[in-house]
C-alpha cells in the first residue's frame, strides 16, 4: 500500500517543501542555490572559494556561476587571500545579509506552516531522523536545477 512507504511519503513532502521554499526565495529575487549560498556564507563568514564548493558539493564552475551572480546584485564579495594570491575569499555583504534576515523570515514562514501539526520535540525527533537518512551529494537529484 502506498500509505506504508516512507520514501513515497518523504518524496511528496518533500516536493511541497521544496515548491514553498522555491517560492519564499523568490519573493526574494533569488534561486535556491543563490540563496544556499547566501545562507551559508552568513553562517560560516568569510571562506574560501574551494571550500565553499566543497561544503555545497557542486562543480566549482557551477559556484563561479552563482557567484558571479551574487557579486553583480552586490550581494557577496569576492577578493584574493592575502596569504595565497591564487585563492579567492568569499564573503556576504551588507546588502547580502540584510536579504539573508529577510530569506530566513519567509524560510520561517514556509516552516510554520510545514510543521505546524508537529511539536517541538517532533520536529526536533524528524530532524534527526532526517539526518540519519542515506544520501549523498552525489546522488543526481541534487545536482538539478
Amino acid at each position: 500500500m502506498i500509505g506504508d512507504r516512507p520514501g513515497l511519503a518523504l518524496a511528496y513532502s518533500g516536493q511541497i517543501a521544496n515548491v514553498r521554499i522555491k517560492k519564499a526565495m523568490a519573493q526574494h529575487g533569488l534561486k535556491p542555490p543563490h540563496g544556499h549560498v547566501l545562507l551559508l556564507l552568513s553562517e560560516q563568514g568569510a571562506t574560501s572559494q574551494q571550500s565553499l564548493a566543497e561544503t555545497l558539493g557542486v562543480d566549482p564552475s557551477v559556484l563561479v556561476a552563482v557567484l558571479n551572480d551574487l557579486e553583480g546584485d552586490e550581494l557577496a564579495v569576492r577578493r584574493r587571500d592575502p596569504a595565497d594570491r591564487r585563492r579567492h575569499i568569499v564573503e556576504i555583504s551588507a546588502r547580502g545579509k540584510q536579504l539573508v534576515a529577510d530569506v530566513q523570515a519567509a524560510l520561517a514562514v514556509v516552516e510554520a506552516t510545514l510543521f505546524a501539526d508537529l511539536d517541538a520535540d517532533e520536529i526536533a525527533t524528524l530532524h534527526r531522523l532526517l539526518a540519519r537518512v542515506s544520501t549523498s551529494p552525489d546522488d543526481a537529484a541534487c545536482t538539478e536545477d
